[in-house]
């Protein structure tokens, strides 16, 4: 499987240009924190950040949001610009792509010019609208782009001594190009040899400028110096400035944000008003008298100190989610591919309390490194959250518990090397568990929580190295090991942690017909079978209780057919989670190869959603979660969570809330299968005409159905009002529905 990954990745990215990758299923968690940028159309203010864009409406409070949920094509947006007056935008990303946005639609761009020979990094620096044209900086050189055609006119690589200088940011005017540098300010006109680097005019001035901006008048600065003029000649702001962060110039003002403060001259350089926001700023603008500052952790602040933005996470790095009825945690830590922390993370968790998204403050100024590998929600008292930061600081390292937000105690988990947790879990019966890697002895195990003595017992168990994050139902334990030596640890604790005496277990290696020993997760599906994604690839047992007493059970993996050929599933994939729905349905995530969706036996697959071809923020998707509830899936990612409203909700032997939509479906306006949602576990459907004419019948497992609006001959039915006929196995309960169809 490994093999066809890269291919149908492949496939996806020749037709990507043409594809609408956002529609009404998806939602965003994104952070709107961090505003990059700030313009104005019409009184509307619109605010560029990492990952999505948002619009606030300061006459009305009204706030929107644009990401690649519901139109951009990428995350990690680096440079954005608008243009009122042709109510074209553009947004840049750090992989060097760009969005055109316009009243028409979204265009995606990704043939943006390269230096020959050039293998360094593509982030768009900055992008300058001047009407029709707009200049992208990068760390090459300039390019002209045509917002008319959405093509690229001239380039301009700046090859220095055989080494390219990065353009920091640009302007257009006049018909000349401004370009500041860390050797200075540069320009030349845009003509026939604007090109040639050589031909570039000697620097308007020397020194190491950053930042620049231009209308009927131009401004650039370094650290603590504005200057601004026509082009040809400048001079300086009357005021000195300690950490500037970015000058804008609008018809009327310069704005400069230094630091926390945001100053605003007039064009003849004349003070108007400051504020202080009293935190950091990454730029600011000015709208109708009034200031508003762009801050890197609060998103859009005006002069009373309010936040305007979306309600969401803290920051979008994000490893594992935990969710408990309207409750998230999402966890920010990872591991690097020799597992060890990652310590310039330095972020929490972020929880959203059912209302509003929250950020305790022990993280705000947390005395040490943070690197929060996982947190969980206790599902008897959900104001109460454990979490566990995987750090080498002694000091920070350890168990956390919380309560309301409110740091409570952390449990020590032995020095800087020993007792690493991998994870947490709770059972039914609300019993915490974390796994641990015990180092000394390289031994493996498990802490439990023990609430009458507030404190955490450790039961070592045997030989491996390092663990995951656990599983844990029916009074069993599942551990993951995932370095070489590892494998999977099932654990019978027979419902009593504290009592060790009659508890089980065996550990899952190769000899078990593993591919590795090297264990990334596990899950149990409804039927009890154990699930097993590994480094190599995917493996399943039935019945793991008992195949503790066996002797030397085997896994199996799963045989698909390829063009005619048997293939194992996932064969020299690394399976980064495993999630069951409730009808049975795995959601899988393959490292690098996106999400896959399978049927209850894993020989289907019903959907596969990579960052190509829907608004995954990444092909890697560390964590997933199903609400069963609201039938909406999780999928967690180094960039963001993004949501995805599935179908299949709670499922029993009976029907749920019968939905078939969409309905009326017009052809016009719709060319997708008809779905139908609240089945029961196991349905038999009969579809008829109005007649009572069969046109189409099937057995749905897993609570959801997709009609193609074929009859029995494989043909489009004619328009007009079928009836859906629908009995659970057994016969004791029906339910009824109505399809039109207008072709």
């Amino acid at each position: 499987m490994k093999k066809i990954l890269p291919f149908l990745l492949f496939l996806f990215a020749l037709s990507f240009n043409a594809q609408v990758i956002s529609s009404s299923k998806w939602s965003d968690l994104f952070s709107y924190n961090n505003v990059l940028a700030i313009r104005e159309d019409n009184g509307k203010l619109i605010a560029a950040t990492e990952n999505g864009i948002f619009y606030y409406t300061p006459a009305t409070g009204e706030l929107s949001k644009l990401s690649k949920a519901n139109g951009l094509h990428e995350v990690k947006i680096s440079a954005f610009d608008y243009n009122p007056e042709t109510k074209i935008g553009l947004v840049g990303y750090a992989n060097g792509s760009m969005d055109v946005i316009t009243p028409e639609g979204i265009t995606y761009v990704v043939d943006i010019p390269i230096a020959s020979g050039y293998t360094g990094n593509k982030k768009i620096n900055h992008i300058s609208i001047s009407g029709n044209l707009a200049v992208i900086s990068v760390d090459y050189g300039v390019s002209i782009f045509k917002l008319d055609k959405k093509e690229f006119a001239e380039s301009s690589f700046f090859m220095v001594n055989g080494v390219y200088e990065a353009a920091k940011e640009a302007v257009i005017k006049d018909n000349f190009v401004y370009v500041v540098t860390a050797a200075g300010l540069k320009s030349h006109e845009m003509n026939v040899t604007f090109p040639i680097f050589s031909t570039w005019n000697p620097p308007v001035a020397t020194g190491n400028f950053t930042q620049i901006s231009g209308n009927s008048v131009i401004a650039y600065a370094n650290t603590n110096t504005v200057k601004f003029g026509d082009g040809s000649s400048f001079v300086d702001l009357p005021k000195s400035f300690t950490d500037i962060r970015d000058v804008v110039v609008t018809a009327q003002n310069i704005i400069v944000a230094d630091a926390n403060v945001v100053s605003v001259f007039n064009l003849s350089g004349a003070f108007v008003k400051s504020y202080d926001a009293g935190e950091y700023l990454n730029t600011a603008f000015y709208s109708d008298s009034k200031i508003y500052a762009a801050t890197k952790l609060s998103g859009m602040k005006n002069e009373s100190g309010d936040s305007l933005k979306p309600d969401g996470p803290y920051n979008n790095t994000s490893y594992k989610i935990d969710i408990k009825g309207s409750q998230i945690v999402i966890a920010s830590g990872s591991k690097n591919e020799n597992l060890d922390p990652i310590t310039n993370r330095h972020l929490g968790y972020y929880h959203f309390d059912g209302a509003k998204w929250n950020y305790p403050q022990l993280f705000i100024n947390f005395p040490g490194n943070l690197n929060v590998l996982d947190a969980v929600i206790n599902p008897s008292m959900p104001n109460e959250v454990f979490f566990y930061n995987y750090a080498f600081d002694v000091a920070v390292k350890g168990i956390y518990k919380m309560d309301g937000n409110q740091f409570v105690k952390k449990y020590v988990t032995g020095n800087q090397f020993l007792n690493r947790v991998g994870g947490l879990a709770f059972d039914e019966n609300n019993q915490l568990f974390a796994s641990v890697a015990y180092n000394p002895g390289q031994k493996l195990g498990f802490y439990y929580y023990n609430r009458s003595g507030d404190n955490f017992q450790l039961v070592s168990v045997l030989d491996a190295k390092d663990a995951q994050k656990p599983n844990v139902k029916s009074g069993i334990l599942y551990i993951p090991s995932n370095r070489t030596g590892g494998g999977l640890l099932v654990y019978d604790y027979k419902n009593t942690p504290s009592s060790t005496g009659d508890d089980r277990f065996i550990i899952l290696r190769k000899n078990n017909n593993l591919p590795t020993e090297v264990v990334v997760s596990s899950n149990l599906d409804k039927n009890d079978d154990l699930w097993i994604g590994t480094a190599n690839g995917l493996r399943v047992i039935s019945n793991p209780s008992s195949i503790i007493s066996e002797d030397n059970p085997q896994t199996n993996p799963i045989i698909i057919e390829e063009n005619g050929l048997g293939e194992e599933l996932f064969r020299d994939s690394s399976v980064l989670q495993i999630e069951v729905d409730a009808g049975n349905q795995k959601w899988i995530s393959i490292d690098g190869g996106g999400v896959f969706y399978l049927n209850s036996t894993g020989e289907q697959t019903l959907k596969h959603f990579t960052k190509e071809n829907s608004p995954l923020p990444s092909n890697s998707v560390t964590d997933i979660k199903v609400d069963n509830t609201s039938g909406k899936v999780y999928f967690v990612t180094v960039d963001g969570v993004m949501v995805y409203q599935g179908d299949v909700l709670d499922v029993s032997e009976n029907f749920g809330d019968v939905l078939v939509y969409p309905n009326p479906v017009v052809y016009s306006k719709y060319k997708g299968n008809v779905n139908i949602r609240g089945l029961a576990e196991k349905t038999n459907i009969r579809i008829t005409d109005a007649a009572g004419n069969l046109v189409h019948q099937a057995v749905s497992r897993g609570g959801y159905y997709e009609w193609n609006l074929n009859n029995q001959r494989g043909v489009r039915v004619a328009s007009g009002i079928y009836f859906v006929l629908m009995t659970n196995s057994d016969g004791t309960d029906t339910a009824t529905a109505k399809i039109a169809v207008v072709n």
